[in-house]
């Protein structure tokens, strides 16, 4: 049992090597701020440095992109009076007072979560003092991206010149009156709340989301570079990620986007339930593909890691199988063959240490090839669905969607 005893006194030799002072790389990193529009927020007393003045935010941007359409559809007698009027388009209602709202929210969110995890690769030394240039270097690279004004202004071109212009004015304009759009024989031209509608608000709702696209593509292309760091993982650590299960974080940093994307994708199928007839057993095929969508962006990129994790965990088998093969030879020597014929077996710590060591093998032999979790997936299709869910009412009666919800927790 002596020779076993070694190697746990090179552990903390080992650990202080690697343990870098965690205040050398940026601790402040933040998807959120930066870029084209933060700096406006701010300036306008909507916003600071901490993301706080959320619900200032929400109101001020939501009701610029929806308390208009409803005064000018007034003002045109366009709220009740046409074949689709204001107040019973409920998907413009769930886009600018539900989704909008959402993926402003989802900023906060997300800077909360998100931000601590850089600094986990630091704590929890991850990161190998000669890799500490290079990460550095990598968060500094992100930091570059998310500042950048350039690409958000590349975004705003886009969102009128092909998401107002062409997707919207050529494909997605219904060709019937409704309270933004005035058909007659001469032709349909926009109302004033359409002219709102198609120049402001729209643009608002697009613009968010593709800057939140840009900002995902900046979070995968960071986790891309650390993964390509050599990182000092533990195979036995009790997260069964080798100390990357704080990752799974993202699902929870993410989940009021992916709440976001379930209410912009709720409003068309509830415009099509109410106005086309349509049931929401048809929309199946599109919610699957949105889940999955949704998962692949949150967790995808955690997949980085899995080619260090599977090198890892076959390491661990092999180290952690010869540690268990010397201590349970020497335990099989002093105790099977009778040479701890002089000390009591009951209390002794050898057992408990056998057992921590199977424990601890247990632990290798589980460990996963991806840092997400059941509970972080599970998380993520929820947030997904919850926009959805109301639409069950469409084809189950409230009364009987209860009784079955009833049924499946007691």
């Amino acid at each position: 049992m002596d020779s076993i005893g070694p190697v746990a006194a090179k552990k903390p030799e080992m650990e202080t090597s690697t343990s870098p002072p965690s205040d050398r790389v940026h601790p402040d990193f933040s998807l959120i701020e930066g870029g084209l529009l933060f700096p406006f927020l701010r300036w306008a007393h909507l916003s600071d440095d901490a993301l706080r003045g959320l619900r200032l935010r929400v109101i001020v941007i939501a009701l610029t992109a929806w308390l208009p359409l409803l005064a000018l559809s007034a003002l045109e007698g366009r709220v009740l009076g046409t074949s689709v009027p204001f107040l019973l388009d409920v998907e413009a209602h769930i886009r600018f007072l539900v989704a909008l709202p959402l993926l402003l929210i989802a900023e906060l969110e997300a800077h909360l979560r998100l931000t601590p995890l850089l600094r986990q690769f630091l704590e929890r030394r991850l990161i190998p003092e000669s890799a500490i240039p290079r990460f550095e270097a990598v968060v500094t690279s992100a930091l570059r991206l998310r500042r950048a004004a350039l690409p958000e202004v590349l975004l705003l071109v886009f969102v009128y010149g092909v998401g107002v212009l062409i997707v919207w004015r050529q494909i997605l304009v219904l060709d019937a009156d409704t309270w933004y759009l005035s058909a007659s024989a001469e032709g349909s031209k926009l109302t004033l709340a359409g002219i709102w509608y198609g120049y402001v608000s729209l643009p608002i709702v697009q613009f968010l989301l593709l800057r939140w696209y840009w900002r995902v593509f900046v979070w995968v292309r960071l986790l891309w570079q650390v993964s390509r760091i050599k990182l000092s993982l533990l195979p036995a650590h009790p997260d069964r990620a080798g100390g990357l299960g704080f990752l799974a974080d993202t699902g929870y940093g993410f989940a009021m986007l992916a709440a976001a994307l379930g209410a912009l994708a709720a409003g068309p199928i509830a415009s099509r339930i109410f106005f086309a007839g349509a049931r929401l057993s048809e929309f199946a095929d599109e919610i699957v593909v949105l889940v999955a969508f949704v998962l692949c962006v949150v967790f995808g990129p955690l997949l980085f890691f899995a080619q260090q994790l599977a090198v890892a965990k076959l390491v661990g088998r092999r180290q952690y199988g010869m540690l268990g093969e010397r201590y349970v030879r020497t335990f099989d020597d002093k105790w099977l063959d009778g040479r701890g014929e002089d000390e009591a077996l009951v209390g002794s710590a050898d057992i408990q240490s056998l057992a921590d060591l199977s424990n601890s093998y247990a632990v290798v032999e589980s460990m996963r090839f991806a840092p997400v979790t059941k509970q972080a997936i599970l998380g993520a299709v929820a947030a997904t669905l919850v926009p959805i869910a109301p639409l069950l009412l469409t084809i189950i009666p409230l009364n009987e969607l209860v009784q079955k919800l009833l049924g499946i927790v007691f």
